[in-house]
């Protein structure tokens, strides 16, 4: 039996750990995201952007005491996603017997 193919758009590592986090959040604002992964403004940006694309989150902007705010969630074809990657690291972290 062959491995499942990893999900590519979330075998980045940042991409994975904003739907990771998102994972068990209703919603995070992108500061948040940005002091959880490390990663700079840009970068997490356009990995948002991946995500967003792809049907994986959601993203509203607006303002918050007249400051741009930019709030993301994970959509239900996100957690589905997500939860088919777990499933693949799984089957390739468990010893498979003869």
């Amino acid at each position: 039996m062959a491995l499942k193919e990893l999900n590519p758009l979330l075998h980045s590592q940042l991409r994975l750990a904003v739907v990771s986090l998102l994972a068990g959040l209703s919603e995070a604002d992108f500061s948040y995201l940005k002091e959880e992964t490390g990663a700079t403004a840009g970068n997490l940006s356009v990995q948002l952007q991946k995500l967003k694309e792809a049907g994986y989150i959601e993203i509203e902007k607006s303002f918050k005491h007249n400051y741009p705010q930019t709030t993301c969630r994970i959509t239900p074809k996100g957690i589905e996603a997500f939860d088919e990657y777990v499933e693949s690291l799984k089957e390739y972290l468990t010893p498979k017997t003869k």
